[in-house]
């Protein structure tokens, strides 16, 4: 089809998905319900401390936090002997009504007056029991709807707009905080899940759905345990990523007590540090596509080595503008590593089984990061927050060597036959 004046600004990589229908129907509401969550980053604890009882607002943010994103792993084990036959198409639909019925919910009931704490929670737990489901969902149908040579280029797309939602969303909110409830904000998260499930109704006229298959006397959590056990390559993409977010976890908490512990500032230096955080993360996730003729693996374990190099000079004790910087690089060399990791799954999966795997990847690495920020706490209590920066990007580091020579170690025990195996 001829391509319009605005697809003719785009990049080359990026020009050649918007010649497919569902592609370019099912992109806007992505973005839209991304930014929804973004949204509701700042909503979901604002509305916790609004409607939590005297002295019980540290409980109830807690529980409201972990409500909207924890039992999405609990979901991945439970429902998989009825999900996993699903095609991709529905799993993304029955998670994205799901969670626009149930945050719809919120408003409705705070306009009544009948919003109690445990009301609330129970609604946010309800809304992300599917999470893991939807997301495999959502990148097994852009494993179905495009070309694998494709397929890196829209996964990049699809994780920068998940990184912009992250600097977009929260300053919307807070915008329009000022004029309305946090309740309504949660509505409009709401909504924007109500536009995706409208719009992934649409792509299927256009998509060819692949039903998953699984041997009948397993559940699909064990059978996608099962097959990632017969996939050493993928394995290793589930640990990598897991101890990548792992390391990742005492930074959330480090870097907010080196900005007043050692930097002796506020708010807005922290907010400086994530915002050119987020922006890098934007840049360098839409430079993926670029990378698609480029082995996936070493790439791959760059990054990890690249972020993790960036952590190291807040132990030395740097100034606040070289690490400013230091750490808006980090955001551009983290910024492809999803998009990446996505696309090292949908490659080596085969299609019936990969909304499957996909959901197990997900129940595994909602653990990974919340573990790491549990121990972020204690250790820089323990050692400082700078040094806990420092360390993490040398684990990092040491974690992309390690890597690096199993990967080594495994195709020379495989041999020449499987030599390509590890390799694109």
């Amino acid at each position: 089809m001829p391509l319009s004046s605005t697809t003719r600004l785009l990049p080359p990589t990026y020009r050649p998905l918007f010649a497919h229908v569902g592609f370019r129907r099912l992109l806007p509401a992505l973005a839209a319900s991304d930014l929804g969550d973004g949204m509701s980053v700042v909503a979901v604890a604002w509305l916790a401390v609004v409607i939590a009882p005297p002295g019980q607002s540290g409980l109830v943010v807690g529980a409201a936090v972990a409500a909207y994103a924890l039992p999405g792993a609990a979901g991945a084990l439970v429902f998989g002997r009825w999900l996993r036959r699903l095609a991709p198409r529905r799993l993304l639909a029955a998670d994205s009504w799901l969670r626009a019925v149930l945050l719809g919910c919120v408003p409705l009931a705070w306009a009544a007056g009948v919003l109690h704490p445990v009301v609330y929670v129970v609604l946010l737990a309800g809304s992300s029991v599917l999470h893991a489901w939807g997301g495999a969902g959502k990148y097994a149908l852009l494993s179905q709807m495009l070309p694998p040579d494709q397929r890196l280029a829209a996964n990049a797309l699809v994780s920068s707009s998940s990184s912009a939602s992250v600097i977009v969303g929260p300053a919307l909110a807070g915008f329009l905080a000022a004029v309305v409830s946090p309740a309504w904000i949660i509505g409009l998260d709401a909504m924007s899940f109500a536009i995706l499930a409208v719009q992934v109704g649409r792509v299927g006229g256009v998509t060819k759905e692949v039903v998953a298959a699984a041997p009948v006397d397993t559940g699909g959590s064990v059978a996608g345990l099962h097959l990632l056990r017969r996939q050493p390559e993928l394995l290793g993409v589930l640990a990598l990523t897991w101890f990548f977010n792992f390391l990742y976890g005492p930074v959330e908490v480090a870097l907010p007590l080196h900005v007043t512990d050692d930097l002796h500032s506020g708010a807005s230096l922290l907010g400086l540090y994530w915002t050119l955080f987020g922006v890098g993360a934007v840049l360098g996730g839409l430079t993926a596509g670029a990378l698609s003729k480029l082995p996936l693996w070493p790439v791959t374990l760059g990054i990890v080595a690249g972020w993790g190099l960036m952590l190291v000079p807040f132990g030395l004790g740097v100034s606040a503008g070289i690490s400013l910087a230091c750490f808006a690089l980090g955001g551009m060399i983290y910024g492809p590593f999803t998009a990446l990791s996505f696309t090292l799954f949908q490659d080596r999966t085969p299609a019936a089984w990969l909304t499957t795997v996909l959901a197990v990847r997900g129940a595994a690495l909602l653990t990974a990061s919340p573990v790491g920020t549990a121990l972020g706490g204690p250790l820089s209590a323990a050692v400082g927050p700078r040094q806990v920066l420092a360390a993490s990007g040398i684990a990092t580091i040491t974690l992309a060597v390690v890597a690096a020579g199993v990967r080594t170690w495994g195709k020379r025990r495989a041999g020449a036959v499987s030599a390509g195996y590890w390799t694109r």
